[in-house]
C-alpha cells in the first residue's frame, strides 16, 4: 500500500500550513533581535507581544504570566526548580507531591530535588486505570508541602485528570498547583481560571505548532527564580533571544486548534471508539490501558500478552503505519514504563504496548486498515493462524 498512515501524533503533529505561512516572513524579512531598540528589533517585539496577547486569551490569564520556553520539558523544569528553590528561600517549606504516572520531565526533575538538593518527594500513586484520587492527595499532603505537579492528560494511556479537583485542594492547604498540560493542549480546555492551576506547561508541536517552542503559565507574584540566567527577558525568568517564528507558529496554532476544538475532537472521538471496540474483539489476551472514557479524544492505547512493543512497532512501520510503544521519550527502551508499571500490569505485559493516537486527519479508511492488519500482525508474531 502506497499510503502513509501517521498515528502517532502524542509524539508530534505536522505543521499546519497557515502556522507555517505565519512563521515564514520572520525567517527572511522581519529577523530583527526583538531585544534591540531599533525599527527591525521592535517589529520582532511587537510580533511577541502579539503571540503573548493571543495565547494569553485562550489561557484566560494575562500576558505577564506567558513564560515563552523551548519545549514542555523546560517549561516544567522551570515550573519544579523555580518554585522549589524559592520555596526553600522563603521557609516555605521543603516537601513536593508529583504523580506517579508524570512525564519524565516532571519525574527525573523532581528526583534530582531529592537527590542533590535534600528536598522530600512523594510519588502519588494512581488507580488500575491511571487515575489520581483527590482523596489520596489529601492523605500525602503535609504541613511543609509547597507544591503539587499532575499532569492534565497522560501521554501514554490519555488518561485525563480531575485537575480543578486537584488544584482546589492544594489551595485549601495555600500550596501551590502544577499541571504539565503538554499532551492535553489542542484537545482540553487550557482555562488557568477553571483549572485552578498555579503553573502550566504547554508545548507547540503536540498541536499543530513548530518543534522548539513551549511556554509556562505561572500566575503573577508565583514564580521568582529563573533556572536559566544571562538576559532580562521574558521578565528576568528565561534569559535568552526569543525565537520569534517559532512563538508566532505557537500562537498560531493554538488559535487555530481551538478553533477547530470542537468539530475535530468529535471525529476522533467516534474513530477512536470503533479503534478500541475493534482491537479488543478480534485480538485475543488485549487490554486497553487507561480509563476507557476518562481519556484523551484522539488516544487509543493497549497492551497485548507475550508481544514485544518495540517489534510490534517495527512490524506495522513496515505496513506504512507509524504507531508508538509509549511515550517517544521511552521508543527503543526496553524496560516497562513507570506509566504502565503504575497501574500495576506485569513487566511481561507492560513490554506488550501499543499507543495509537489520531490526528485530524485521520479518517476512516485509515481505521478500517488497522482492523485489518493489526490483529494479522499480532497472530503472527504469537505464532497463532
Amino acid at each position: 500500500m502506497d499510503k502513509q498512515i501517521y498515528m502517532d501524533h502524542a509524539a508530534t503533529t505536522p505543521v499546519d500550513p497557515e502556522v507555517l505561512e505565519a512563521m515564514l516572513p520572520l525567517f527572511t524579512n522581519e529577523y530583527g533581535n526583538p531585544s534591540s531598540i531599533h525599527r527591525w528589533g521592535q517589529r520582532a517585539d511587537y510580533a511577541i507581544t502579539t503571540a503573548r496577547e493571543e495565547i494569553a486569551e485562550v489561557l484566560r490569564c494575562e500576558a505577564d504570566e506567558i513564560i515563552f520556553t523551548s519545549c514542555g520539558s523546560e517549561s516544567d523544569n522551570l515550573a519544579l526548580r523555580g518554585i522549589a528553590l524559592e520555596a526553600r528561600e522563603l521557609g516555605k517549606g521543603n516537601h513536593l507531591i508529583v504523580s506517579a504516572i508524570e512525564h519524565p520531565a516532571i519525574l527525573r526533575t523532581a528526583q534530582q530535588l531529592q537527590n542533590h538538593h535534600g528536598f522530600d518527594i512523594t510519588i502519588l500513586p494512581v488507580d488500575q486505570h491511571g487515575l489520581t484520587s483527590p482523596r489520596d492527595l489529601k492523605t500525602v499532603i503535609q504541613p511543609d508541602t509547597f507544591l503539587v505537579s499532575i499532569m492534565y492528560a497522560n501521554n501514554e494511556i490519555g488518561v485525563v485528570q480531575p485537575i480543578s479537583d486537584l488544584a482546589a485542594i492544594t489551595h485549601e492547604h495555600n500550596i501551590l498547583f502544577h499541571s504539565d498540560a503538554v499532551q492535553a493542549a489542542g484537545q482540553l480546555p487550557l482555562d488557568v481560571e477553571t483549572l485552578g492551576v498555579d503553573l502550566m506547561s504547554v508545548s507547540a508541536h503536540k498541536f499543530y505548532g513548530p518543534k522548539g517552542v513551549g511556554l509556562l503559565y505561572a500566575k503573577r507574584d508565583t514564580l521568582t527564580h529563573s533556572q536559566q540566567t544571562g538576559g532580562s527577558q521574558e521578565n528576568g525568568l528565561r534569559a535568552g533571544t526569543q525565537n520569534v517564528p517559532l512563538i508566532v507558529g505557537m500562537a498560531t496554532a493554538l488559535k487555530i486548534v481551538v478553533a477547530r476544538q470542537q468539530n475535530d475532537n468529535s471525529k476522533m472521538k467516534t474513530l477512536r471508539d470503533r479503534l478500541i471496540k475493534a482491537v479488543l474483539e478480534t485480538i485475543s489476551d488485549s487490554i486497553l490501558t487507561g480509563h476507557r472514557t476518562c481519556r484523551l479524544p484522539n488516544n487509543a492505547s493497549f497492551a497485548f500478552e507475550g508481544i514485544d512493543g518495540n517489534e510490534l512497532i517495527m512490524h506495522l512501520d513496515l505496513l506504512n503505519v507509524a504507531a508508538s510503544s509509549g511515550s517517544a521519550c521511552k521508543t527503543g527502551n526496553p524496560e516497562p514504563s513507570n506509566v504502565l508499571t503504575a497501574l500495576a500490569l506485569s513487566p511481561k505485559l507492560s513490554l506488550g504496548s501499543l499507543r495509537l493516537s489520531l490526528g485530524r486527519d485521520t479518517n476512516d479508511s485509515d481505521i478500517e486498515y488497522l482492523q485489518q492488519v493489526l490483529p494479522k500482525v499480532i497472530n503472527n508474531m504469537r505464532g497463532t493462524p
